[in-house]
């Protein structure tokens, strides 16, 4: 393992370290917008899903185009521009006062998000060798989590429900990594793999292209199912405890169960991920699925702490498969000059994101966070309407790699 570690290429360090940091003092903050709009500015459920909803929305705009952008004038350029536009971000939401200003607030934080994350993740790509790709990436995934471990509860101490103070530090973690990444692309210049401006793909070949993908088509339909039932761990069931009956304190048992889920990620994630990464590359996704549709479904059976905690721990097992797998799925399925295209196009998966918050609001505003069952039957059962179009992947998938087998065996 040491050997591994060592052949990591620096600026790949850097992004892992970055990405630590920045889920650290990200999640201090955006996990309880929702309940501050809620508390705070009285803000309803549905307008605070639509205001929360609005960064996914942004981001599915965006996403296809920020990867393929990067293929097109660099990895550097982009990922320093939006990491210190990302920053400015975090101050304007430390200044709002109004609904509106949240609003735009969190859009721009779904653009700078959906461009800086596919072509960090495009440029570990670049210069990871393809023995050291999965480690890469699950070092990656692994960093998330250990910043998401004490950053809610750090932000439920700062009061982040009652106040936007938090969002000050997350700018200025921001500057810091963004002059972090400037220094290590000024060192590391000579040792960047040179990008493929004559076979990087224009917009609208592009968009052709990722579409008519057999395999990457349903992959999409399907994760966006997934991150469907994701995106309402941290908007739909934040509003419920807060507003639940059941639950005491809600804001302080959500903080416990972000941290619950990020400490459950980087017990399992190893061992999860060294069992699975023999297994046909979309079964962990399709298990990943049905884990995450079960888990919801528990939710809103819930009635005390145990059985939601158990929840949280079964949630995080199909997060786990379901996100440390997709990158290296996505690596898998596209061609090297089209990478930072595909990271970008699997960015549409976000609509889920978007509809999440949207669809949480408007079920607790129809049946009242009493009525938990009422509220997520129905997001357990559209989460699970992803297996379907996992499954027609999984099939396409087997049969284009047994003829390229055969193809190469010809030759």
């Amino acid at each position: 393992m040491k050997q591994y570690l060592r052949q990591i290429h620096p600026l790949a360090w850097t992004i892992i370290i970055g990405t630590m940091f920045g889920r650290l003092v990200t999640s201090m903050s955006i996990p309880f917008l929702s309940i501050y709009l809620t508390r705070v500015l009285e803000a309803t459920p549905t307008q605070t899903g639509i205001t929360v909803a609005v960064s996914s929305l942004a981001g599915v705009m965006v996403s296809f185009y920020g990867g393929y952008i990067s293929d097109r004038i660099g990895r550097k350029i982009v990922m320093l521009i939006s990491v210190f536009s990302w920053a400015g971000v975090f101050f304007i939401f430390s200044a709002a006062e109004h609904l509106w200003v949240f609003f735009v607030a969190n859009t721009l934080n779904g653009l700078c998000r959906a461009v800086f994350e596919p072509t960090s993740r495009a440029l570990l790509s670049d210069i990871t060798s393809p023995q050291n790709k999965l480690l890469v990436f699950n070092l990656r995934y692994a960093a998330i989590n250990l910043g998401v471990v004490f950053g809610p509860i750090i932000g439920f101490q700062l009061g982040s429900s009652e106040s936007t103070f938090p969002f000050v530090i997350s700018g200025l973690v921001y500057i810091a990594y963004g002059l972090v990444l400037f220094l290590q692309f000024k060192l590391q210049h000579a040792n960047l793999p040179e990008r493929h401006q004559a076979t990087a793909p224009r917009l609208r070949e592009a968009l052709i292209t990722t579409g008519r993908d057999r395999v990457f088509l349903p992959v999409l339909i399907g994760t966006t199912f997934c991150v469907l039932g994701y995106g309402h761990f941290s908007s739909t069931l934040a509003q419920y405890l807060a507003r639940s009956p059941i639950f005491e304190n809600g804001s302080q048992m959500f903080s416990y169960m972000l941290s619950l889920n990020a400490v459950t990620v980087l017990i399992i994630q190893y061992p999860l991920v060294r069992t699975f990464r023999n297994f046909p590359p979309l079964v962990p996704l399709i298990v990943g699925n049905l884990l995450v549709a079960t888990s919801l479904m528990m939710v809103g059976i819930a009635e005390g702490v145990f059985m939601m905690m158990m929840s949280v721990i079964l949630f995080t097992i199909g997060e786990v498969l379901l996100f440390t797998m997709m990158d290296m799925l996505i690596d898998r399925i596209a061609k090297p000059e089209w990478k930072g295209t595909y990271f970008g196009t699997i960015g549409f998966n976000n609509i889920g994101s978007v509809i999440a918050p949207v669809m949480g609001g408007l079920l607790l505003s129809q049946f009242g966070a009493e009525n938990g069952l009422a509220v997520f039957v129905p997001i357990a059962l559209t989460t699970a309407l992803g297996v379907p179009f996992l499954l027609i992947a999984h099939r396409r998938l087997v049969v284009r790699e047994k003829q390229t087998e055969s193809t190469s065996l010809s030759v």
